[in-house]
């Protein structure tokens, strides 16, 4: 498989500008993206054509350029890099130790 390449699963939300387009008209094919399975409610659809119209809640899994995927995905749906925990330093741990202290007497 080529560096940069991948599967993930898209998800056509309520509201989506790709609704009632066709995978064609989607513009996923000129981004390098192939729609492997479309899942519409507990409809199962293999190698959708690509005259299949888009609808809400449909969930396409796709193969291609993982960075086309991603730049599909609204800012606010992606998700963030957990953030990594800090060791505290010494004086807010014994401070925090005092204060558990007072509260459980």
């Amino acid at each position: 498989m080529s560096k940069g390449y991948g599967v993930s699963e898209l998800y056509i939300p309520e509201g989506s500008q790709y609704i009632g387009q066709t995978i064609s008209e989607s513009g996923l094919p000129e981004q390098d993206i192939n729609v492997l399975t479309l899942y519409r409610g507990n409809k199962v659809i293999p190698n959708p054509k690509s005259s299949r119209q888009l609808e809400a809640d449909d969930k396409l899994l796709c193969f291609g350029k993982l960075e086309s995927m991603r730049s599909m995905i609204p800012i606010k749906n992606q998700r963030k890099q957990k953030a990594k925990p800090k060791k505290l330093p010494k004086e807010a741990l014994e401070i925090a130790e005092e204060v558990h202290h007072q509260q459980a007497g």
